[in-house]
């Protein structure tokens, strides 16, 4: 690989040298000559551990958000800030690698993860065949990466390897030192397009500065008809009882399908598909006055018990549509609060496999934004993550559902099981 020409003419050094740029561009890329693997070599119980790992981070992440956004709304997306941080997690060694693995549920050993990564994100990639979207145009689960570098900086090229093999990543080129303000614009201009507008200013001003070496980028964008749409002549106004125990007047959406339902203990939970019949959303609504009971015991197990006692009932339903986007959210102190310690503390962080630096790295903020619309039709969601690296029979009668009160909801891949996004509507006003 020595010497190697990148697809864009710049220079590749050899295998276990570093990489580094020569001319600053914001639209040239340096990457690997390798490029990503389409068939990884993973066993079903690979992919399985994968997307237990990330399903366990996703309800831990989601606990720590709804108490830092106490009663408000909440969206985001476990397995955009999980991509994120498995890119950034190629380059960890010693204490940072031991820390960011046990607080994202990484079990694997670190190349059969990668691989793990690459394979899940193809398959979801792939959803959706021939299926609709929400918008009359076809269905759109995209999962896409980007690395924005340093010009000159000397990543080590088994560092970029990793990246275009696994996640088909290259390192886009620009100059943080110089003109970090421009470099910022770049860089949420991509998350912009990559998510058809819907993300965009997903690094707020001040995040990039002269001091930032790297920012690891992930974006999904999910556009999905419901298998069973709703009729908009059907839509009447109905009441949604708040947290606070008063009621306001929203649109309500009414029809009666075969639905995956199950009558819990002190809850009700439905399960509704996605055109295709490969994704599906899960509502589960607490019984009235057991909300706050039933988040904060709410763990992956009790999830993954709800999942799969849900059984085919036919429901007369009523939901509220909801459109709800957040602003840019820093996670650094909560990944801080759930034991990811060393990688944001400049005396204490090592990200030695990630460049041969003269001074050591460390994540600066992990920034989450995200966005979803749900009415009639189907679902639009979005989100993207950035991750800052600076130096240092007869039926019978249909049941009654109403979802007329707070309730938590999650967007998942069925044959994965992986969560891609969760959140709560406490108001859908």
């Amino acid at each position: 690989m020595a010497g190697s020409q990148s697809p864009d003419g710049g220079s590749s050094a050899g295998e276990g040298g570093t990489a580094a740029a020569t001319q600053p561009s914001d639209a040239r890329e340096l990457r690997s000559e390798l490029a990503r693997l389409t068939d990884p070599d993973v066993s079903p119980t690979e992919l399985t551990e994968l997307a237990l790992g990330n399903r366990r981070f996703a309800v831990e992440l989601y606990q720590h958000l709804a108490s830092e956004y106490e009663g408000e709304n909440l969206f985001f997306s476990p397995y955009s800030v999980s991509s994120a941080l498995a890119m950034t997690f190629a380059g960890a060694e010693n204490n940072t690698e031991t820390q960011m693995a046990a607080t994202l549920h990484f079990t694997l050993p670190e190349d059969a993860l990668h691989a793990a990564f690459n394979l899940e994100s193809q398959q979801l990639n792939s959803r959706g065949q021939d299926a609709a979207g929400a918008d009359g145009e076809g269905f759109r689960l995209n999962v896409v990466n980007s690395i924005w570098g340093q010009d000159g900086y000397p990543f080590l090229q088994s560092f970029l390897d990793c990246l275009a093999l696994n996640y088909g990543a290259g390192l886009r080129v620009v100059d943080f030192i110089n003109v970090p303000e421009s470099c910022r614009v770049t860089i949420n201009d991509w998350v912009a397009e990559q998510t058809e507008d819907r993300i965009q200013d997903l690094l707020p001003p001040g995040s990039i500065t002269g001091l930032t070496r790297m920012v690891l980028v992930n974006a999904v964008y999910f556009n999905a008809a419901w298998l069973h749409p709703f009729e908009v002549s059907a839509t009447q106004p109905g009441d949604f009882n708040l947290l606070d125990g008063s009621a306001v007047q929203t649109d309500m959406m009414q029809q009666t399908e075969l639905f995956g339902y199950l009558d819990g203990e002190n809850f009700t939970a439905l399960e509704l598909h996605y055109d295709g019949g490969e994704m599906s959303m899960v509502i589960i609504v607490p019984d009235s006055g057991q909300y706050a009971a039933f988040e904060s015991g709410l763990t992956l197990e009790k999830l993954d018990a709800i999942i799969s006692a849900l059984g085919p009932q036919r429901v007369e339903l009523s939901m509220p549509g909801w459109t709800f986007q957040t602003g840019s959210i820093s996670l650094s102190g909560i990944l801080r609060q759930m034991g990811m310690q060393d990688p944001f503390d400049s005396l204490k962080a090592d990200f030695s496999a990630m460049a041969d630096a003269p001074g050591p790295l460390f994540i600066s903020d992990v920034v989450h934004k995200a966005f979803v619309a749900v009415d009639e039709e189907g679902t639009e969601a979005a989100a993207a993550t950035g991750v800052i690296i600076v130096p240092t029979s007869v039926p019978p009668p249909p049941i009654p559902f109403a979802i007329d009160r707070p309730f938590v909801y999650l967007i998942r891949d069925i044959a994965t099981e992986t969560i891609v996004f969760m959140g709560r509507v406490t108001d859908p006003r």
